[in-house]
């Protein structure tokens, strides 16, 4: 029976989903990316799912981008990767996905595996996790984003001598640079991870989808245009608010604040 190379784990709301080639450091395989792809799908349309964290099997890596082996044996599966069909782009899946993702990042995360990372919505590094764009160095050019994504996060300088060096990036450099949310010890991160997405699937699932709609979508935007996207947003969905309903979660908020 054939191992399945990406692996989905639910429970209390939330969805692990993992990379699952260690031997390989998850390598984006053309079989890998297909079925990434499709797990995205499947727990976006799930209604149990309210969280997704996202991460890789074993201790060396997150995933250590497109499979180069596979590559060298035929660059067809380059282009492919590049124009891949919209049902089997894993970035674009978890771009599209209307619920929060995670991403655990336990290892390296290199080129096209940085592009994934850059795709989730929140990062938590393991302190073995490094960052690397090797795309020049390789010969390829980033397709999934990482050229535009990353100068937005980090600065253009800084995304600059990434892309021109292909150096590592550690964890708590990447911290100071704003490109991930937190570092912890590598057995802390996957219960950093999903207690941070329990805290997260306890907000109304509705509320946190509009949200995050709201905040890509504006993020996209000029920062004018995307102020009169919010207004406009905003003006629409608060006109169907009650009271009594503000009320009720006005006092729930409190008292979790008290605990907090």
């Amino acid at each position: 029976m054939t191992r399945a190379l990406v692996t989905t784990e639910i429970a209390d709301g939330i969805a692990i989903v993992t990379l699952n080639r260690p031997e390989a450091m998850n390598a984006l395989s053309a079989a890998l990316r297909a079925q990434l792809a499709e797990a995205m799908r499947a727990v976006d349309s799930d209604e149990a799912v309210r969280v997704i964290v996202l991460t890789g099997a074993g201790e060396r890596a997150f995933t250590a981008g497109l499979d180069l082996k596979e590559l060298g044996a035929d660059t067809s599966n380059l282009g492919a990767a590049n124009a891949e069909r919209a049902e089997e782009n894993p970035v674009k899946a978890i771009e599209d996905c209307r619920k929060p993702v995670i991403g655990a990042i336990n290892g390296v995360a290199i080129t096209g595996g940085f592009e994934v990372a850059l795709a989730c919505d929140i990062l938590i590094a393991s302190s073995n996790a490094r960052f690397a764009d090797t795309h020049a160095r390789v010969g390829i050019l980033p397709g999934w984003g990482l050229s535009q994504k990353l100068s937005r996060t980090i600065g253009i300088s800084r995304a600059k001598e990434l892309a021109f060096t292909g150096n590592f990036l550690d964890a708590e450099t990447a911290c100071a640079w704003g490109l991930v949310n937190r570092v912890v010890a590598p057995e802390a991160l996957m219960p950093t991870a999903l207690a941070l997405a329990a805290d997260i699937a306890s907000v109304n699932p509705g509320m946190i989808e509009a949200y995050k709609h709201l905040i890509d979508q504006g993020y996209r935007r000029s920062f004018a245009d995307a102020l009169a996207f919010e207004h406009n947003t905003s003006t629409s969905a608060n006109g169907e608010v009650k009271a009594k309903d503000v009320e009720a979660r006005r006092t729930s908020v409190m008292a979790r604040g008290r605990k907090q």
